[in-house]
């Protein structure tokens, strides 16, 4: 079938104005994405600043908002800041105490208006902290139950889907469980920990949320966290 010209090129037009529309449509979901970034890393700085006056010299920098999209935001319950300390000089090097800070985020924490940081809780660890952190969670999540074991293994390896692994080994296998299954450790007055077989979760005590935190998000931290050692 031949199509007039007139109609094809109107067709023609039709296409190449919904590619440029969602072209733009993309353009303004980064652009809100970036925005929202460099709006949370702003008061991640501003909460450290207020909160934390030994820290008098550092570095901070959003660990996991590459790769959002605008519509999956909203769905986000927990953002990760990579944070460093150096001392002052010309050109300083990266070489101090490493951090990270958590920014727990509550049902409705993105509205029209951007981020309502009234329902983002902040909380700040370090490596010993983190740790902590992840010992308490293998331990509830898998038969292995000798914290120096676990300790030893975690700074070797890293927390997969099924479990600890040191290089391609799996050394300690989580439990298999059901979607809909749950084992909780009471981690701390501020957390409960959650293992099921998706994520980690943490139970913040005080708002009653329950945040989920991907394994990939969990590899990050510890690289970022034990990139000096092993």
């Amino acid at each position: 079938m031949v199509l007039p010209t007139k109609l094809k090129a109107q067709n023609d037009g039709a296409v190449a104005a919904g590619i440029a529309g969602g072209l733009l449509a993309i353009g303004a979901g980064i652009a809100a994405i970036k925005q929202m970034e460099e709006q949370a890393e702003l008061k991640a700085t501003q909460y450290i600043l207020a909160n934390h006056p030994e820290l008098s010299s550092f570095s901070l920098k959003t660990l996991d908002f590459d790769g959002k999209k605008l519509k999956d935001m909203s769905a986000v319950s927990v953002i990760s800041y990579k944070i460093q300390e150096f001392t002052p000089e010309d050109k300083p090097e990266l070489n101090g105490k490493k951090q990270v800070l958590f920014a727990f985020t509550s049902q409705g924490w993105i509205n029209q208006n951007g981020i309502d940081f009234d329902k983002i809780t902040w909380y700040l660890i370090d490596k010993e902290e983190w740790m902590h952190m992840m010992v308490a969670y293998v331990k509830v999540s898998s038969s292995e139950k000798d914290e120096s074991t676990l300790e030893s293994t975690l700074k070797e390896g890293r927390v997969v889907n099924k479990g600890v692994k040191v290089k391609s080994k799996l050394v300690i296998p989580f439990f298999k469980l059901h979607g809909d299954m749950y084992v909780v450790t009471d981690y701390s007055e501020d957390m409960k920990l959650v293992y099921n077989e998706r994520s980690l979760g943490i139970f913040l005590k005080a708002t009653k949320d329950l945040v989920q935190m991907g394994r990939g998000d969990l590899i990050r931290i510890h690289e970022f966290l034990f990139a000096d050692e092993g």
